[in-house]
């Protein structure tokens, strides 16, 4: 087992939906309808899954650009409506709670950095029993969205921890970038919203495919 002074990391910063829970096929499927719901040119699931990590105006009007600007909050509530209905079919990917297990029991600070609002990211840690055992969190819609590294400089603020002691985990180009605008290393997981092959111009340290794998890497890198 590694000593805190012989880990390369203090403070691991989680993105959620495709990294932590498997939510993947169902925000594609809320955004998709949503869109339908006021008429638009339903997106494809690649343009829906890349969205997926930005806060939820600016994904949702990326996702639909024939949508007039003044109907976004018609859009946004379409969505909400649609996630409540089909929250519960959504949960933790297997594998999650005894990776945090083990990062918490070697000492490292948790943390959550994701495109869900406040009020989303509360519910969720509550549905999933993971309340106390992250250290912080921030969300899209109390701080800046990716990939603005906003999320990370604040959380970085919080605990004292410079740049090169913050690793960041996620499954999209945006997750990585945030990482690499704020100084910090990253490593991507292939099990969520965006493709693999994406990541590399972001220079993560590794691309994980499972949660298993993620575990693995941790264990002997982090």
């Amino acid at each position: 087992m590694q000593t805190p002074a012989a880990r390369r990391f203090d403070l691991i910063a989680f993105d959620w939906d495709g990294t932590l829970f498997d939510s993947t096929q169902i925000i594609v499927r809320c955004i998709q309808q949503a869109v339908q719901d006021l008429g638009g040119a339903v997106p494809s699931q690649a343009a829906a899954s890349y969205v997926i990590g930005m806060a939820l105006v600016p994904a949702l009007a990326h996702a639909a650009p024939d949508i007039a600007p003044e109907r976004y909050p018609e859009l946004s509530n379409r969505y909400r409506y649609h996630y409540l209905r089909l929250q519960n079919e959504v949960s933790l990917f297997e594998g999650i709670l005894p990776l945090l297990d083990d990062l918490r029991a070697r000492g490292y600070l948790l943390t959550v950095a994701t495109g869900k609002s406040r009020r989303g990211l509360n519910e969720a840690l509550q549905s999933a029993s993971l309340r106390g055992v992250f250290d912080s969190s921030r969300t899209a819609d109390e701080t800046a969205g990716k990939p603005h590294p906003l999320m990370l400089q604040e959380l970085m603020a919080e605990f004292d921890v410079p740049p090169e002691r913050l690793l960041m985990i996620g499954d999209t180009t945006h997750d990585l970038q945030m990482a690499l605008n704020a100084g910090c290393a990253s490593v991507g997981v292939a099990y969520g919203a965006h493709h693999p092959d994406t990541f590399a111009p972001l220079r993560p340290l590794a691309v994980a495919h499972t949660v298993q794998e993620l575990h693995h890497w941790l264990r002997d890198n982090g």
